[in-house]
């Protein structure tokens, strides 16, 4: 049987260590064709490679995993992509999946799951942590906010203060609202964002220029 051809992307040099110990184990059934630091040489290396499965973390210095996923869909790319992140956000899990990955787990899947995971993506089938399979199910049926639904003014100034770090007890005492107002906007931002979480709606606010001064 002919080993699944594995590349690792990631910008710390002790988890790609500690991934191709695990892989190039003798009898593993893995072979590793390369490593990289980032999502723009992942790219790179995974067209002049070509390995079955690419490993592809998400957050990283130089180029993140959601673009480098993006660039190797359009350039046509035989490599299954099986994202491994620490990360299982919303903003982080749901643009990777739209992106075209294959499959989503986090670092902290045991070696057995990890393997079984690589071994399904190289033949094309999805593999989903628990909870990222559980926020992807959340997430679907959720309604989606209406497009183009924008924040009104006030939205966007308490939007602007949650991306400060400001308490909501703060955000009150400065524009001279009640707590339970800011509450009720919160709710109506995360509604249009498509956001469960004060973190998700800056990290959209920023992606969709509303925040940064855009």
């Amino acid at each position: 049987m002919t080993d699944i051809t594995l590349l690792i992307v990631d910008d710390h040099p002790v988890v790609r260590d500690g991934l191709r110990g695990m892989f190039a184990a003798p009898g593993s059934g893995f072979r590793v064709l390369g490593e990289a630091a980032d999502g723009v040489e992942g790219v790179a290396l995974a067209l002049a490679l070509d390995p079955d499965v690419v490993l592809m973390d998400l957050r990283m210095p130089g180029g993140g995993g959601v673009d480098a996923i993006a660039e190797l869909g359009r350039r046509g790319a035989r490599s299954r992509v099986l994202v491994l992140t620490t990360y299982d956000t919303d903003t982080d899990t749901l643009p990777a999946i739209e992106a075209g990955a294959t499959g989503y787990l986090l670092k902290d899947a045991p070696r057995e799951e990890l393997f079984g995971a690589v071994r399904a993506a190289a033949e094309g089938r999805t593999v989903l942590s628990p909870a990222v399979a559980s926020r992807l199910v959340t997430a679907v049926r959720t309604p989606a906010a209406p497009k183009g639904t924008a924040l009104s003014a006030r939205e966007r100034e308490i939007l602007a203060l949650v991306a400060r770090g400001t308490a909501n007890r703060a955000i009150a005492a400065e524009l001279f609202i009640s707590e339970a107002t800011v509450k009720t906007h919160l709710t109506h931002i995360y509604g249009k964002l498509g956001v469960k979480d004060r973190a998700a709606a800056v990290a959209a606010g920023y992606d969709r220029g509303i925040l940064g001064g855009s």
